[in-house]
């Protein structure tokens, strides 16, 4: 068995929160790059290329990339032979989001759900702890914003409604969605499993390199189609018009009951920010 100490955690999280907010990933760099070269208005140009003066920007002097900083969601592969001592592993998680917020200027965005008092340290953080073989911890903290969490939705569709439903489903969120996700955005699905399982495997796709297919050609395939449709509805960034609605479709998949086909839809922003860490 392998000891590591909260301290570790604590730190990597500090870490990581900061990092994620202020150093957009390379992929999503890339992807404004191909989206600029092929972008015919000039209105959708002239915006995306003040995404890519934005990310210049908050990386080099050190600043967030968008104000809305996001709760921290935190995805943990815990090895099965790693004990973690000295604090309870949530505890840690939380202190290191607690300190991260704190030292790197960013704005807390967590409150009560109703009488909305913030609770000052954006905490408590959201954490998924998946138990994997071996003796090392990967943690990924991935900060999501309102805008688009908000746009996000989860249905129980029939099983009669097939491929051609779940690609209604998908296009017609992005469509009502509109300008409020802050696009372009990338659009994570996830279809089957249960309802809670189905918007986890959406929020998961959002993790992949940005533009990576799935490796299933059928669901590659789905992914294209679903993109080329997204990006024919004329939204454009930031809702202006063009042809890059989307950057890209995501799509994560398992088996489901005979009785149903869920399916989640969990729309990211440009800031597309996870940042991830090995133990």
């Amino acid at each position: 068995m392998r000891e590591i100490s909260a301290e570790e955690i604590r730190a990597a999280v500090r870490d990581l929160s900061i990092e994620a907010n202020i150093n957009l990933g390379a992929d999503v760099v890339a992807a404004f790059e191909a989206a600029l070269e092929k972008e015919a208005s000039p209105v959708a140009r002239d915006i995306l290329e003040k995404l890519l003066l934005n990310a210049r920007i908050a990386k080099e002097e050190n600043i967030p990339i968008c104000q809305d900083t996001g709760l921290a969601v935190v995805f943990i592969e815990l090895g099965q032979e790693v004990l973690v001592v000295g604090q309870d592993l949530s505890e840690a998680v939380n202190h290191g989001v607690r300190m991260g917020y704190e030292e790197g200027y960013l704005r807390k965005s967590a409150c009560h759900c109703f009488t909305r008092t913030n609770t000052g340290d954006n905490t408590p953080a959201i954490i998924h702890v998946d138990i994997v073989p071996g003796d090392r911890v990967k943690i990924i903290l991935a900060p999501k914003g309102g805008g688009s969490e908000n746009m996000s939705r989860v249905t129980m569709l029939t099983p009669a409604a097939g491929r051609e439903g779940v690609m209604d489903f998908v296009v017609n969120r992005v469509k009502d969605a509109g300008p409020n996700p802050c696009p372009p955005t990338i659009v994570g699905v996830g279809i089957g499993g249960t309802f809670e399982r189905a918007a986890l495997l959406a929020k998961k796709s959002l993790l992949r390199p940005l533009g990576r297919p799935n490796p299933e050609p059928e669901f590659a395939e789905l992914e294209r189609e679903m993109l080329t449709r997204i990006n024919s509805l004329g939204i454009g960034p930031q809702g202006l018009g063009g042809t890059t609605t989307s950057l890209a479709v995501h799509l994560e998949v398992m088996p489901c009951h005979i009785a149903s086909l869920p399916v989640a839809v969990n729309i990211q922003c440009h800031a597309a920010r996870h940042k991830e860490m090995v133990l």
